[in-house]
């Protein structure tokens, strides 16, 4: 079974990589955003002030991260939609390999992007961001593996819905990014109206946005053990529901 595993996880890692627009967006534009934007919003007398400066020490990695993480998830709801669509699905499904096993080897991708996607960033950080890059690398890479795990899991249940590979990646954008306005990244949720705070808080990102700002700044993981029994439970409830929806063909 593992090696059925990590064969079959090679291969889509070189699949992936053949398509270079797809590589592009997903590792590139992360990466580019975090650089070139903390070069144009760290210069001058704009990282003088207390919101531009905390935006650009601590706002502007997460924001990166996280569309690293939604970068991942809708990549791979537009794979399975493609898979579905084109009867692939259909044919692996026939094969030895387990539909666990099928699933899980596009997890372990998007993981393995993930983790390579954010050690770029912090290289290219290191050499060209205007602010010095002081963080728990290990600590950062592991929250963000775990808010990727658990937005992915959003994901399959987007993937199962979807009805053509072509609306995949319209569709998810629809759901995920919204997100963005109420998650804290650019505003802290304590400044939105009071109408708003009861949507922030059913919303994944929201934890994952706290999680990954507090381990950015030194926080220590006890600090978030709430941020991570709601991303763990939406794991698990969109896991559970995904396994009953989720369509082959």
């Amino acid at each position: 079974m593992l090696r059925g595993l990590w064969k079959l996880t090679w291969i889509e890692i070189k699949v992936f990589l053949r398509e270079p627009m797809g590589a592009v967006g997903s590792i590139g534009v992360p990466v580019l955003l975090f650089v070139v934007l903390g070069r144009v919003l760290g210069r001058g007398p704009a990282l003088s002030s207390l919101a531009a400066s905390k935006f650009v020490r601590v706002g502007l990695p997460v924001l990166a991260s996280v569309l690293i993480s939604l970068s991942a998830v809708l990549s791979l709801v537009t794979i399975i939609s493609i898979y579905r669509e084109g009867g692939i699905l259909k044919r692996l499904r026939a094969t030895p390999l387990r539909p666990q096993t099928i699933l899980t080897a596009h997890v372990l991708v998007k993981l393995i992007l993930t983790a390579a996607t954010l050690a770029l960033m912090i290289l290219a950080g290191k050499r060209y961001y205007p602010v010095g890059i002081h963080v728990a690398l290990v600590s950062f890479t592991m929250a963000l593996l775990i808010a990727t795990l658990s937005i992915l899991s959003i994901g399959f249940i987007i993937a199962s819905i979807v009805p053509t590979a072509r609306f995949a990646q319209p569709i998810g954008a629809v759901i995920l990014y919204p997100m963005f306005a109420v998650s804290g990244i650019f505003v802290p949720i304590e400044s939105l109206p009071p109408s708003l705070h009861a949507v922030t808080r059913v919303l994944p990102l929201t934890y994952v946005v706290a999680l990954l700002q507090g381990i950015w700044s030194g926080d220590p993981w006890s600090a978030h053990l709430g941020d991570l029994a709601v991303l763990l439970l939406v794991f698990v409830l969109c896991t559970t529901l995904s396994a009953k929806i989720f369509r082959w063909e």
